[in-house]
């Protein structure tokens, strides 16, 4: 259960929180600090914060729950995020720094035109909006029960503190709350898995049981595309998401900006791949470690019926001492704060200089941009309740509608870098056939009687990829069709 002192480790944390965020925000307010900390944020920093920002309470709960089902397959994601590291650098990174921007949008009306950026801003908010959603109602709905407490209140525990140093702050408090969040975050993990290693007798029999239960396959060289637990699927269509998410998202390309050049900026991106490996193997092993404490070493009993989105909540409520239940609860609240913190802090951005098409000099813009930091709060826990309220898959939906946005915004910016001298209009339309061809593969969760005639075809993995190749595909074709404006190109 959750006790007094539980709810005293709780408090000193989210107290903790607030106050590093308070710290690190002192100094200079003007737009610039508020969005970039003025361009001088040391790449260790912000290297935490985009891989604090890259994973979630989701990671937390999710990842064990994925290996104490099947096994830790999904580890070939890291060889996706090796291959977007390489691609991020080369290509994104120095791009980005050297064009003199406030957002990676800015870079779409330089090279093509003012709508094709607003679409991929009005594209991104709607990415974002739908996963802050996500990521606040699935731990929430966990730290309900854990906590006692009713599902609103365990959202707005976390969306209050979160949406407090980010509104007084801005990106300086958003990194620097992400670097103790990350801190917490991971050393929960370890402590999980240390109490579990030490009730089964140590390390190495652990491992030895871990293994003879299946629990520690993760390499599956098919090259079945239906299959998302193998290396084509996991490990290479992967990679499109990973450059995706990396190259086109506000939250890492702010992270970037922040950084005093483009090998600073790069150091933070490997820093954050490399985290990102720990974090992977460190949550699976949790999982492996649960398997074996309650299914092979039996030192721990589960109600029956239990899912295994249950066992990992079981645990910390039953089977971890009192004190350090407070603390793992707090390293799930790390991870949700991080999550809400990042997109708020990034949508504002994106509202006050894409959507309003504002400059980071523009009288008022300071102002502005901490009250689209409150309205993408309420909005983000509003996402929340709407998730609650949803029938179906949360996860299903998610997958959905992250390789509908991001396949289209990755390939209109390849666009942007490779050829920028095409149709703006053409481009344009290019992202809407991206966004259609998902439907002849998937589900589509607002159209409930739809059958895909090619369901079953790819994985979720390959969405992205799908939508991608598309717009690329019907930028080039609309390009011979529509009428071309004469404009002027920055190339």
């Amino acid at each position: 259960m959750f006790t007094a002192l539980d709810w005293v480790v709780l408090a000193l944390y989210m107290i903790g929180t607030v106050a590093v965020g308070l710290w690190a925000s002192r100094g200079g307010k003007n737009f610039n600090d508020y969005m970039f900390g003025g361009g001088q944020i040391h790449w260790v920093a912000v290297g935490i914060s985009i891989i604090a920002t890259s994973v979630s309470a989701t990671t937390f709960l999710g990842n064990p729950a994925e290996v104490y089902g099947a096994d830790m397959s999904f580890l070939m994601f890291n060889f996706g995020a090796l291959i977007a590291i390489f691609v991020i650098g080369f290509v994104f990174i120095p791009r980005f720094k050297n064009a003199g921007i406030v957002s990676a949008y800015e870079l779409l009306e330089v090279r093509f035109s003012k709508p094709v950026r607003k679409l991929a801003a009005v594209l991104y908010c709607l990415h974002l909006l739908l996963r802050t959603g996500i990521l606040l109602y699935g731990p929430s709905l966990v730290l309900s029960s854990i906590l006692g407490v009713s599902l609103t209140t365990a959202v707005m525990l976390s969306a209050v503190v979160a949406t407090a140093y980010t509104w007084y702050g801005g990106i300086k408090a958003v990194i620097w709350t992400d670097v103790l969040q990350f801190m917490v975050f991971f050393g929960g993990g370890i402590f999980v898995l240390a109490l579990i290693a030490h009730s089964v007798g140590g390390f190495g029999e652990l491992f030895h049981m871990a293994s003879a239960a299946g629990k520690t396959t993760w390499f599956h060289a098919s090259l079945d595309p239906s299959n998302a637990r193998t290396l084509l699927s996991a490990g290479i269509a992967y990679a499109v998401l990973e450059i995706a998410i990396r190259g086109c998202d506000q939250q890492f390309v702010q992270r970037y900006l922040s950084c005093s050049g483009p090998k600073d900026a790069n150091r933070s991106s490997v820093l954050s791949m490399v985290l990102g490996v720990a974090v992977s193997i460190l949550f699976y092993w949790v999982g492996a470690a649960l398997f074996v404490y309650y299914k092979v070493a039996g030192q721990g009993k589960l109600p029956l019926g239990s899912s295994v989105d249950q066992v990992f909540p079981h645990f910390i409520l039953n089977d971890v001492p009192p004190g350090v239940t407070g603390l793992i609860v707090a390293a799930i609240y790390a991870a949700a704060m991080s999550s809400l913190s990042s997109a708020i802090n990034a949508l504002a951005n994106t509202t006050e200089s894409d959507l309003l098409g504002n400059d980071r000099n523009a009288p008022g813009n300071l102002r502005r941009a901490k009250i689209f930091s409150l309205v993408w709060a309420v909005a983000g826990v509003l996402a929340a309740f709407v998730a609650a309220g949803s029938d179906g898959s949360l996860l299903k939906k998610a997958l959905f509608f992250t390789g509908l946005f991001t396949g289209p915004l990755l390939g209109i910016f390849l666009l942007a870098f490779f050829r920028p001298k095409l149709n703006p209009n053409a481009v344009f339309s290019s992202a809407f056939f991206g966004m259609a061809s998902l439907a002849f593969f998937n589900k589509v969760p607002v159209l409930p009687n739809w059958i895909p005639p090619y369901e079953g075809v790819f994985s979720w993995p390959w969405n992205p990829g799908i939508a991608l190749v598309v717009t690329i595909c019907f930028a080039f074709v609309l390009d011979l069709i529509i009428p071309r404006k004469k404009i002027n190109v920055t190339a």
